[in-house]
């Protein structure tokens, strides 16, 4: 190109934006100052470079004497962006006590599981020892005889008969 005419994005590196912030500042100038197109591209002379500067805030008299002066800063997007910061922060917050929370909720269950396993076992051992209390002697069977009915001629011929000495058979 001509040292008279630049591009978007010479003026944009120049002015240390986007492309797209130079875009945007051409869409909302007047018809008047809207700069001429060459194909799809812009041609920007120098009375477009102006009016562009001046829609961005720039002063012309600063803006050729010092680079560090040449940049805009647009502090809407700015506070913008450091507000959705700010609530992205929050957020983080919020779900990192969440996970704190959860873990907690973790930890108390599994340590009531383990004493309701040891309960458990605590449990089974004393139902063992009460089984083994309950549990029939071996050879007594006639003493924890219950009959089925209650008639007399059962529990007549059901009773043990006495063992008789020898020496009272004489008597």
């Amino acid at each position: 190109m001509s040292e008279n005419l630049k591009t978007i994005r010479e003026l944009a590196d120049e002015l240390g934006v986007s492309k797209q912030r130079i875009q945007q500042i051409i869409a909302k100038l007047s018809s008047s100052k809207t700069p001429n197109k060459d194909g799809n591209r812009y041609v920007l002379n120098a009375r477009d470079v102006k009016n562009i500067k001046e829609s961005m805030g720039f002063d012309n008299d600063k803006s050729s004497t010092s680079e560090s002066t040449n940049r805009f800063v647009d502090y809407d997007v700015y506070l913008d962006v450091i507000d959705s910061i700010k609530e992205k922060d929050e957020q983080i917050k919020s779900l990192l006590e969440v996970q704190k929370q959860t873990q907690n909720l973790l930890d108390q269950q599994q340590r009531l599981a383990l004493q309701d396993k040891k309960l458990l076992e605590e449990y089974k051992a004393e139902i063992k020892g009460l089984k083994a209390l309950n549990m029939p002697k071996q050879g007594s069977e006639k003493e924890d005889f219950i009959p089925k009915k209650n008639s007399v001629k059962n529990i007549v011929k059901e009773t043990p008969k006495k063992n008789k000495k020898w020496w009272q058979f004489g008597k």
